[in-house]
């Protein structure tokens, strides 16, 4: 990629996208400036298609590079228990949004059901909850007014990405290990808010709960350029202005509605307290197993066949056998059919766990 960078019109060749995030932003001034700067970017990148994200801040990691994660990806030392438990969340609000579609025959319910894509898109969009998809806009005009919408700073920020062409309404590219999804192509037409925004999505293909490094689902590796640009209307001048709140998020939006269900689910059940609780510890169950069994065997075995394999050699009673079954069905209920969970009977599996817990680990101690 190529990358226009410093106060003169100076090109750099081959620039890396590290580069370019741990640099300061290019001050710009107007918007008209902002247009002729990435007019050049993209004539210089005839490889590679642009996108845009409108930031407040330009948050940088620990390293002092500007960072881009999906929002599934995103803490310091995440864990691996931890990115089960978002993803486990991830998979109850996909069942939930295909529940609602199908119930309520929203046009393009039947396509929805068939792909995972679509369903994240649709969450990650609509900001349900966490997802392997990052927030992007074709629109320079959109970016921007997300940057300064209700920001208190003197300044705000615009990055521009470069990507692989598109060639379908989902767009995956194993050259790239990307997959590029046009939510105008893909969202019903119900679904006003990606068609105001101009929106799109990307992640990294085939790459959900485990990868070599983190880092490699970072979208900074894709930055060609960053912008500051300040908060003020000098900054549009008289031929341009910024898009308001209300049209960037239209009322009466019927998706939005449909998906406000799904949002108040994950955030009193799904998200926190109790579920969290439950999947974090069940999560440490599974780790206990596996480790476990990884000491008897080098064949890899489900967490179901594991469990078999302990009580098959004695090392776990029959009762015990029977308790971790039972759990792991629960288990299943709560990330498949979490509507038909009561939040009464998650606190009592909790117990429940915590003691298997302490017994599973007494039991391999010894």
């Amino acid at each position: 990629m190529q990358t226009y960078w410093g106060k003169t019109t100076q090109k750099i060749w081959g620039c890396s996208g590290g580069y370019v995030a741990s640099s300061n932003a290019f001050p710009i001034k107007t918007f008209r400036e902002l247009v002729e700067k990435t007019a050049q970017l993209s004539y210089l990148n005839k490889d590679h298609l642009l996108f845009y994200r409108g930031q407040n801040s330009d948050y940088r990691n620990r390293g002092g590079s500007s960072t881009f994660y999906p929002s599934i990806y995103r803490g310091d030392y995440l864990q691996q228990r931890e990115v089960n438990n978002r993803f486990d969340i991830l998979d109850g609000a996909c069942k939930s949004l295909t529940d609602l579609f199908v119930d309520q025959k929203v046009e393009g319910y039947k396509e929805l059901k068939r792909k995972k894509y679509i369903q994240w898109s649709v969450l990650q969009h609509y900001e349900v909850c966490a997802t392997p998809l990052l927030d992007f806009t074709h629109s320079l005009r959109v970016a921007c007014s997300f940057a300064l919408q209700e920001n208190k700073s003197e300044n705000a920020y615009i990055f521009v990405f470069g990507l692989p062409y598109i060639t379908n309404r989902i767009s995956v590219n194993s050259e790239h290990d990307l997959v590029n999804i046009r939510l105008l192509s893909i969202c019903p037409p119900h679904a006003l808010r990606p068609y105001f925004q101009e929106g799109y999505v990307a992640g990294t293909e085939d790459i959900t709960t485990t990868y070599d490094s983190k880092s490699e689902l970072d979208f900074n590796n894709r930055l060609i350029a960053k912008f500051e640009i300040p908060n003020s209307d000098d900054f549009w001048g008289k031929s341009f202005d910024q898009i308001p709140k209300d049209s960037l998020y239209p009322n009466n939006d019927p998706i939005w509605e449909l998906t406000k269900e799904i949002k108040d689910l994950a955030d009193r059940e799904l998200k926190a307290g109790d579920l969290g609780d439950f999947l974090k510890l069940w999560s440490e169950l599974e780790e206990t197993i596996l480790n476990e069994v990884n000491k008897r065997t080098d064949r890899f075995m489900s967490v179901r066949e594991a469990i078999r394999l302990l009580y098959d050699q004695e090392q776990i009673t029959k009762e015990l056998l029977n308790e971790i079954d039972r759990i792991r069905k629960f288990r299943n209920q709560v990330v498949h059919t979490p509507k038909k969970i009561n939040p009464r009977m998650i606190q009592d599996y909790i117990f429940e766990l915590e003691r298997l817990n302490k017994e599973i680990k007494t039991t391999a101690n010894n």
